[in-house]
């Protein structure tokens, strides 16, 4: 039986694309989708990431992205099912041990929660772009300034048609022409949830 990524890869090969291409076309980075491919889950930090890439990738192939989101929580299911060998009697379990192990497994429970809150609240949010330099927006008989900013390292940057590229921590830099007296920066930003920001900064050029 074929597994998502094994249909995922299926459909992209009959189709004579290479995975550098899709990553041209859906703006998700290759190394997710070979990972997606290859059904390796762990490389992922979340189970929500990895539904939106199969969503994405889906879609671009002209696969049933229903179909495909459901193959895949057969699978994932699968690996978070978790066993017990044996069970504990509550003969040895006296009432101080019962109390502590409901607090620590409602620790447990709470911490979880937060943590696919914060995961949901990263998927459905559009990536943040921050402005680091420059500090001023007015400069005087300068022909270009240095922009530096930060945004989420797996975000993909565009200006004019350019890809800009961010190193780890999610900064980039590039030389921004002055040409004339109000020049318009606008960076388009997509996150790797397919998520959108326009960033907009005017720069002022004086005699």
């Amino acid at each position: 039986m074929l597994s998502v990524g094994g249909i995922l890869q299926k459909q992209r090969i009959n189709k004579g694309l290479t995975l550098h291409q899709i990553e041209k076309y859906t703006r998700i980075r290759e190394r997710f989708l070979k990972a997606i491919e290859e059904n390796d889950w762990n490389f992922f930090t979340s189970k929500i990431y990895i539904k939106g890439i199969i969503k994405n990738y889906s879609r671009f192939l002209d696969l049933d992205e229903d179909k495909m989101l459901a193959f895949f929580r057969r699978e994932y299911e699968k690996k978070e099912v978790i066993k017990f060998k044996r069970k504990v009697s509550s003969s040895f379990l006296i009432s101080d041990s019962k109390k502590y192990i409901t607090i620590f497994l409602i620790g447990i429970f709470v911490f979880f929660i937060a943590y696919f809150a914060l995961q949901l609240k990263l998927y459905i949010s559009p990536p943040e772009v921050v402005l680091i330099s420059p500090t001023v927006s007015i400069f005087k008989r300068t022909d270009k300034i240095r922009i530096i900013g930060k945004t989420e390292k797996e975000s993909t940057i565009t200006l004019f048609g350019e890809r800009i590229y961010q190193n780890k921590e999610g900064v980039f830099e590039f030389d921004f022409p002055l040409s004339t007296k109000r020049n318009e920066l606008i960076l388009e930003v997509v996150g790797a949830n397919g998520k959108k920001t326009i960033f907009k900064k005017e720069f002022i050029k004086t005699e």
